[in-house]
């Protein structure tokens, strides 16, 4: 009798974590609906979504062998979280590229890697990766060169894409492409009051349609080379059990901070770009954003601009595809989205690519035939 309520106790109790984790995983998962402006702290929560999808899974797999039964509470959060969980770490159906399908690539190139290439050869990997990828229309961050590297990639890129422009913030920020296989009939700054991150709109004339491209390198971190290696001392320390608890404590809330004050600055910036996004819409434009938003896919950045288009990776790609990759941070921040004109069909962060600190992420899209 005493075992069997104890037994029945701890049920209970397991079963009430198990609940706890489930609110607290919706709670995290639609964080991004808070502004940062109101919520600073709160609206971060969505980084730890899926760590409380992993606790999650880990009570179902214990309901499975000791209490079939209440495998619904597991089962009930993962339905009520699907949206997020899709964002994050979409599964689809395979499919193929065709021949009438509409080819996007963006990349931050991270100055084309000029400071760790020496010659020729080697500066030319990087331009001859994007020039290979034969897309319509690739949009570059950060895509800085000295002379000589800017030749060579003139002689590259050019044969590829007839057509590009150059955009910078101001005069000291980091400049942005955008190479394409269509006319460029116009561009447009988009003023956020940045000195050094920028959108920038883009207009390609495509057939006898215009497209709207609006190339986006929204606020970073800021992330100095010793938060970078403070960040990587602690994956590596947790990794093999060696890790300094009070060292560890201090880097956090360096890096918390960080990506507190950053979101707080990327959120008019994001609703600058959002609202633009929605001008064109309301004149019938199609529209593709794509960029380095320096924020994950259940971010309000994310869910800001995207409110009105399709996030092509969560449509088409596989895996939580991560796009930023250097010192152990993981994180997919480098997104697509189009107009509900456009279908995604493909998309895919390519890991194969790995001379920048971020992974170029690609997608193909369908026209939609319009009633």
């Amino acid at each position: 009798m005493i075992f069997k309520t104890i037994t029945t106790f701890i049920r209970r109790l397991i079963a009430g974590a198990n609940v706890t984790t489930v609110l607290l995983m919706l709670a995290f998962g639609f964080s991004g609906h808070l502004s940062p402006l109101e919520h600073p702290t709160l609206t971060q929560a969505h980084f730890l979504f899926p760590t409380l999808v992993i606790v999650n899974l880990l009570f179902l797999f214990f309901w499975i062998l000791f209490k079939p039964r209440l495998v619904v509470i597991s089962l009930a959060g993962m339905l009520a979280a699907f949206m997020p969980m899709r964002h994050f770490c979409p599964v689809n159906l395979p499919a193929e590229a065709t021949a009438d399908t509409f080819k996007v690539l963006s990349f931050n190139v991270e100055g084309f890697a000029c400071t760790t290439l020496r010659t020729d050869e080697e500066r030319s990997q990087l331009p001859r990766y994007i020039a290979g990828e034969d897309a319509d229309v690739v949009c570059l961050q950060e895509s800085y060169y000295d002379a000589p590297t800017k030749k060579l990639i003139a002689s590259i890129m050019t044969p590829v894409y007839p057509y590009s422009e150059t955009e910078k913030a101001h005069d000291k920020g980091n400049p942005m492409e955008i190479y394409s296989k269509h006319p460029i009939v116009g561009k447009e700054h988009i003023e956020y009051g940045s000195s050094s991150n920028h959108s920038t709109v883009f207009y390609l004339l495509v057939g006898e349609d215009t497209l709207v491209v609006i190339n986006n390198h929204l606020q970073s971190l800021q992330l100095s080379s010793e938060d970078r290696e403070g960040f990587q001392s602690m994956v590596e320390g947790a990794i093999n059990n060696s890790i300094n608890s009070e060292y560890a404590k201090e880097e956090s809330h360096k890096l918390f901070d960080k990506i507190r004050n950053a979101s707080v600055v990327r959120t008019p910036q994001a609703e600058t770009v959002a609202q633009l996004v929605d001008s064109f819409l309301d004149r019938g434009l199609s529209v593709i954003v794509c960029g380095d938003f320096n924020d994950p896919p259940l971010s309000y950045t994310c869910r800001t601009i995207g409110r009105r288009l399709t996030d092509c990776y969560a449509a088409a790609g596989n895996g939580p595809g991560f796009s930023y990759h250097e010192n152990g941070m993981l994180v997919r921040i480098d997104h697509i989205f189009c107009s509900a004109d456009w279908q995604p069909v493909t998309a895919k962060v390519d890991r194969k690519m790995g001379l920048s600190d971020h992974y170029p992420i690609k997608c193909t899209l369908k026209r939609v035939v319009k009633p």
